[in-house]
């Protein structure tokens, strides 16, 4: 038996018209652009919310592990000393936090209700298939039986 040979092209296009792929790349774009929202939420609201309550910017919270930590007024970097920046751990957290939060509320739990209700209605209708089978059985034995026992036969 001869096996017909896939060029790589006709492979590689059969990979890319797959359902989850496709699927795949369409979350992949609409969770990058969602990720830029829920960033600038926090670096627009969140973090000046929290900076509201100290006394700065959430991701300008930092804390000096080794000496005196003196920072360039021109770049904004650290000159002497080791910085670490845990407002900006911090605020990438909150990101991750709300971005969870949100993807969980609006897409997941509505999902997962959404499926279990149709499970519900499927099982439902299937329970009710099934009566009918049985009641049709039911019927057909007896329609059985009435004629063996007007031919005078043996019942069973």
């Amino acid at each position: 038996m001869k096996e017909k040979k896939v060029s790589l092209l006709e492979g590689f296009k059969a990979f890319l018209t797959r359902g989850n792929v496709v699927d795949l790349a369409v979350a992949v774009v609409i969770g990058a652009a969602f990720t830029q929202i829920v960033n600038a939420f926090v670096k627009g609201v969140i973090n000046p919310l929290v900076g509201a309550f100290g006394t700065k910017d959430l991701e300008s919270y930092s804390s000096c592990l080794k000496g005196p930590c003196v920072t360039d007024p021109k770049t904004g970097e650290a000159t002497e000393g080791i910085r670490i920046l845990w407002g900006s751990v911090l605020s990438a957290a909150l990101s991750f936090v709300i971005t969870a939060a949100v993807v969980y509320f609006l897409l997941v739990l509505p999902m997962s209700k959404y499926l279990a209700r149709r499970a519900a209605m499927q099982a439902a209708k299937d329970g009710v298939q099934e009566t009918l089978e049985v009641s049709e059985l039911e019927v057909l034995k007896e329609i059985r039986d009435v004629l063996v026992a007007q031919r005078g036969g043996p019942t069973g």
